[in-house]
């Protein structure tokens, strides 16, 4: 439990989910959270940005497959997939439900330091006002067109047993997942928003055109 990240009144228990668990193989095998953003390791950008939310998490988790003391000197507790095999995201998504002492637990991937800081409490409010077993973010790409962005994604805990299930009958892809549940949709488009609020480094390259944003 963070002292400084008391939940709001009336606000559900959240824990926050750093996904690093990837190949990165897009990057030459290099372990993405822990490349360098702005003089700091991505995970720790992306861990600074969770407890500075509006509405932070209570608990933040990481989850990372390699290096794992690297990632336990981030103060935080790090799993790795209880999968074998770099088997995606929603690997992660299992590892921290199965982890999660919270109503919710929220998913952000360590590749997008630059996530809004109203994040979690606009996924909470439309989780709560449609009704919802998950809230997922979305924002528009290079033409304009508002696409969801699967891991950033806040989930009821409840969720675990649908999601073991999927996984031990072999499902992987996150779309086919989240389409068997009530998902609130989430666009970050309006007045006020980033659109490069959701960009994402998959090689050196795009890294460094984040670092210039």
């Amino acid at each position: 439990m963070n002292p400084h990240t008391e939940s709001a009144p009336g606000a559900p228990g959240i824990t926050g989910l750093i996904l690093a668990g990837g190949r990165g193989s897009r990057m030459g095998g290099v372990d993405k959270g822990l490349q360098n953003f702005r003089g700091m390791p991505l995970a720790l950008q992306t861990l600074m940005r969770l407890q500075l939310q509006s509405l932070p998490p209570q608990e933040i988790l990481i989850n990372a497959n390699r290096n794992l003391a690297a990632y336990e000197s981030l103060g935080v507790p790090v799993w790795p997939d209880s999968i074998d095999g770099f088997a995606g995201p929603l690997a992660g998504f299992l590892t921290g439900l199965e982890r999660c002492e919270t109503p919710l637990l929220l998913t952000v991937p360590c590749d997008s330091p630059l996530f809004p800081l109203d994040l979690v409490a606009r996924l909470v409010q439309a989780l709560h006002d449609q009704d919802a077993d998950m809230a997922m973010a979305a924002a528009p790409d290079a033409d304009g067109t508002v696409r969801p962005q699967p891991v950033f994604c806040l989930l009821k805990t409840e969720l675990l047993e649908s999601l073991v299930k999927f996984t031990q009958s072999g499902g992987r892809k996150i779309d086919a997942w989240t389409a068997l549940h009530r998902c609130a949709i989430v666009p970050f488009d309006q007045i006020g928003d980033s659109p490069q609020a959701f960009a994402n480094a998959n090689t050196l390259a795009e890294l460094q055109q984040l670092e210039s944003l």
